[in-house]
């Protein structure tokens, strides 16, 4: 860095440097060791001796005048310090002494001590009674001194001001003998046998089918609630009541039924929801009344065959391992044969619907003749003696006049074998189908010569008034109804209990 020169008149005495320092300099005096304190001679104080800068040489003075080369610019060699007698420099300006700041305080640090982790049994050191800390050491009864067992946390600002709290440790506890197991006071009573979990209480048939009707109950009673809100029963409430019932698809007959029955005892009167309601159940029984029968097999044929047919997805391979389950409770012997060839998992569902009834079921590869596995299956029950053979066929429209055509040449097989074969065709009827449901039941009755009904899915709509439609429209009877997927939720048809629950009677 270029020092720019100060003027004559800014400079005093104080700039100007002793006499005979830049000879001493240039002599080699000092040296490499020129940082070195010069000697003081006794009883006098010699000023410090101050460098002055180096001349700033001019542009166009030549290196060899005024500036040193690199060979200049080396120290030269280190010289003992003169012990000549120097001569005395006028004393400089002492520059005033920099402040330094106060020194700031140290505090004692007292520090958190976390609890330790539990160490070898030792006999508990004393505490100290003034503040709780431990004593830095202690004796024992045989005057043998002991080490504090904390050793110091480190350096710290002020020493040994450290104040540390007292933790009390646990008594520990001894370590039991190998092959030993100790128990511990947490173990508070004698483990012994679990019981097993109480069953919930097993629910009632009518209350899992009126649960299973709950949608269909609240979605007809709400409406019936809205005609008959403050308004008496005329000809305009009728005709809102009959709309409301054939919505809820119980079809026209039993909408018909019900209105003229309270047009008959009510007309011109006032009537609550309640009163429609219950005037509803008594119609709705009347009608299912015929249709309620009980499914009974005529054993003097052996085996006794029962078809099961229906369109896609209405339960029909989940129905038959139930109507197993029921048979083989009651102590027959149950045969199936896995009709539905088109569909891989409905075979292997079968499967296992036999193997939890104890029943054998006759396959076949994918994509064989469904009435060539049937003529096998009658002939391997009876030779086993089976008193029951159950039939699984796969689902079909009624409009697919194919797939109609086989499940018809499946019965003429059947009869073949046993000229009053097969004896029971029972159909799935899907409730959430709707009133496409009565065309279903209409097409199959006159190929396949149904003559019981399987109504499924009940649980799952709020359409469970096709049923009543059906039994008005067909009279077929009603075997079972479902509404569920365990193994107890397929039960004998109760028309007073279904009348009850759809129409939301207690």
């Amino acid at each position: 860095m270029v020092q720019s020169e100060r003027p004559s008149s800014e400079r005093g005495a104080a700039t100007h440097p002793p006499a005979g320092t830049f000879s001493r300099y240039r002599d080699g005096e000092k040296g490499a060791d020129r940082h070195a304190e010069p000697p003081f001679e006794s009883g006098k104080e010699e000023a410090p001796t101050l460098t002055p800068p180096s001349p700033r040489p001019s542009r166009g003075e030549s290196k060899g005048e005024g500036q040193r080369g690199p060979a200049q610019d080396a120290a030269p060699p280190a010289e003992p310090p003169s012990t000549a007698p120097k001569s005395e420099a006028p004393p400089a300006e002492i520059p005033p002494p920099i402040r330094q700041p106060a020194p700031v305080e140290a505090k004692p640090v007292r520090a958190e001590i976390a609890p330790e982790p539990e160490a070898v049994p030792a006999p508990h050191p004393p505490l100290d009674g003034e503040g709780g800390r431990e004593a830095a050491g202690w004796s024992d009864s045989a005057g043998a001194s002991h080490p504090h067992p904390r050793a110091s946390l480190g350096t710290s600002p002020i020493e040994g001001e450290v104040k540390r709290e007292a933790v009390p440790q646990p008594p520990p506890e001894p370590k039991p003998a190998p092959g030993k197991v100790t128990v511990t006071k947490k173990v508070e009573q004698k483990a012994g046998p679990q019981k097993a979990p109480e069953p919930a209480p097993k629910r009632s048939w009518f209350q899992r089918m009126k649960e299973g009707l709950a949608r269909s109950s609240r979605e007809l009673s709400g409406n019936i609630a809205g005609v008959f809100t403050k308004r008496k029963l005329d000809e305009d409430t009728l005709q809102d009541l009959e709309d409301v019932l054939i919505r809820a698809d119980l079809g026209m007959e039993t909408a018909l039924r019900i209105t003229d029955s309270l047009a008959a005892s009510r007309h011109g009167k006032d009537v609550s929801e309640a009163e429609v309601r219950a005037i509803m159940a008594t119609e709705v029984e009347k009608v299912l009344t015929h249709v309620a029968l009980p499914l009974e097999l005529d054993l003097s044929h052996k085996p006794h065959v029962i078809l099961v047919v229906g369109v896609n997805g209405t339960g029909k391979t989940t129905t038959i391992g139930k109507l197993a389950a029921k048979l083989t409770d009651g102590g027959l012997s149950v045969m199936l044969a896995a009709g539905d060839t088109f569909r891989a998992a409905a075979i292997e569902q079968l499967k296992i619907w036999g193997e939890r009834t104890k029943s054998p079921v006759i396959a076949s590869k994918l994509g064989a003749d469904a009435a060539g596995l049937a003529y096998d299956a009658f002939e391997q029950a009876k030779q086993a003696g089976s008193d029951v053979l159950i039939i699984d066929t796969a689902g079909r429209l009624q409009n697919k006049t194919e797939l109609m055509a086989e499940l018809e040449k499946i019965v003429r097989v059947l009869g073949k074998l046993d000229p009053e074969a097969p004896h029971t065709v029972l159909q799935t009827v899907d409730a959430t189908t709707g009133q496409n449901a009565l065309n279903q039941v209409e097409i199959f009755r006159n190929v396949a010569g149904v003559n019981g009904l399987v109504m499924t899915k009940l649980d799952g709509t709020a359409r469970g008034g096709i049923l009543v439609a059906i039994a008005a429209k067909h009279k077929l009877p009603v075997y079972f109804i479902g509404v569920g997927e365990q193994v107890d939720d397929l039960e004998p048809f109760s028309a007073s209990e279904f009348a009850r629950a759809i129409a939301g009677v207690a």
